[in-house]
């Protein structure tokens, strides 16, 4: 997991149009980690990521979950996407992993 790129988000690219796809990170209540992979580039949908906790570099977005929702825009595809829960334990064998769902050509809210 890469930590050495600085962090990007959506604030830094308000000139530029929106990616067009959207994944959406759902926390179970249990402490869980991600990292998101795509073919292109990711950003985070907030104004704040350093708050949540995340780190995005060009097309990877890791970070760390438990309650609540994280939301990133990408364009491209998503390569990879791997959770584990506060134990290690990987999906699919724990059931408290996060949720992940994937939207292609989401409009920008």
């Amino acid at each position: 997991m890469a930590r050495d790129t600085p962090v990007q988000n959506k604030a830094a690219t308000t000139d530029a149009e929106p990616l067009p796809n959207l994944v959406t990170i759902v926390g179970r209540g249990v402490p869980s980690s991600f990292e998101i992979t795509v073919d292109g580039e990711i950003e985070m949908d907030t104004n704040d990521p350093v708050e949540e906790a995340t780190i995005v570099s060009g097309s990877v977005a890791e970070g760390s979950i438990d309650f609540g929702v994280q939301r990133f825009r990408f364009d491209g595809q998503v390569t990879n996407v791997h959770l584990v829960d506060w134990n290690g334990v990987p999906a699919p064998e724990s059931a408290s992993v996060p949720n992940v769902h994937v939207d292609y050509g989401v409009p920008e809210r």
